[in-house]
């Protein structure tokens, strides 16, 4: 009952995630209900991510929807299979499973860590959770790592100057992929 109030918090805070996604996501997936329904259950992480890294609308949603079933199918068929076999395999902390989450994370994360600004986001985040965690009940050192990513991504602290009308700073990653100004 304690982590309750983290739990809460944690679940608002992936419910806002997924709504940026679905903001992000609309134009790709396109006009229609029952479209929109069946791309709501595929619109993760990674659907998003391999969809956005794409140049070309085609590629964007293709890349959305390989993505998301096949992670869906995948993790469907992973779960089942743990759950028909995981007392085979013992304890899965003997085999380093605990960290795969965390593995994965990171892969998805590095690609993006290409600036001052991004590095800043990630480290500040990561010394706030870690400093937290012996001291804070779980659930909630993760949601102040977040708040502190949210205010250092929003501050653009260490990151380049914003280019306004002049021009200067960075060119936005998605106007430069696709060769806009």
């Amino acid at each position: 009952l304690a982590a309750a109030p983290a739990a809460i918090a944690s679940a608002a805070l992936l419910g806002v995630r997924n709504v940026a996604y679905g903001i992000r996501m609309s134009p790709v997936i396109g006009p229609g209900f029952w479209r929109r329904a069946a791309a709501a259950q595929f619109t993760i992480d990674e659907s998003t991510a391999v969809s956005l890294a794409q140049s070309g609308h085609r590629a964007r949603t293709l890349g959305f929807w390989v993505t998301g079933i096949g992670i869906y199918v995948g993790w469907n068929i992973s779960t089942l299979a743990g759950a028909l076999l995981g007392d085979v395999l013992g304890d899965p902390r003997a085999y380093g499973l605990d960290a795969a989450a965390a593995a994965a994370f990171l892969a998805l994360l590095w690609p993006r860590l290409r600036a001052r600004q991004p590095i800043a986001v990630g480290v500040a985040a990561a010394v706030v959770a870690t400093i937290l965690t012996p001291v804070l009940m779980p659930g909630l050192p993760v949601i102040v790592a977040a708040l502190v990513a949210i205010v250092v991504g929003w501050t653009n602290w260490l990151g380049a100057p914003d280019r306004g009308v002049s021009g200067e700073g960075e060119p936005d990653d998605v106007a430069e992929r696709e060769g806009l100004p």
